[in-house]
């Protein structure tokens, strides 16, 4: 285990990187910091500005998670959020993923998306009052 100022430091590069720290990072940064510091960098060079801004491809990303009912891609509505998403551009946008849910081959089908587009609209609105917006629950395993 690293000391806890390490993990905090590869936390925060993530997040400036990223524009968030995914919980998953959170723990692994407790172990293997310069894993989160270099999976930040090949995300920056993903999801940063080009031909499409990065709140775009975030969108994109987010809308994806709504038709297929992802709940680990809901997660990129935070850093939509923060690269300037307004709420009427997240809207628009899980609204495209609702109803992609319906055609995608084997998909969930709308009425099932629109529960992760609700889900959506949920974790923002949390957010932008910062609250506590987690909504994976811890894994539960059984025996």
């Amino acid at each position: 285990m690293v000391d806890s100022a390490r993990a905090e430091q590869a936390n925060e590069y993530m997040k400036e990187k990223m524009l968030f720290t995914p919980r998953m990072f959170q723990i692994i940064n407790t172990q293997a910091p310069e894993t989160g510091e270099k999976f930040a960098d090949f995300y920056e060079s993903v999801w940063a500005d080009g031909a499409l801004p990065r709140k775009i491809k975030e969108l994109i990303f987010t809308a994806v998670g709504v038709s297929w009912r992802s709940p680990a891609c809901l997660i990129h509505v935070i850093p939509a959020v923060e690269a300037g998403a307004t709420d009427g551009e997240i809207f628009e946008a899980v609204a495209v993923g609702m109803l992609a849910g319906g055609f995608v081959p084997g998909g969930p089908g709308i009425p099932y998306a629109f529960q992760y587009a609700l889900k959506v609209l949920e974790v923002v609105g949390k957010y932008r009052a910062g609250e506590d917006w987690e909504y994976v629950l811890p894994p539960d395993f059984r025996m």
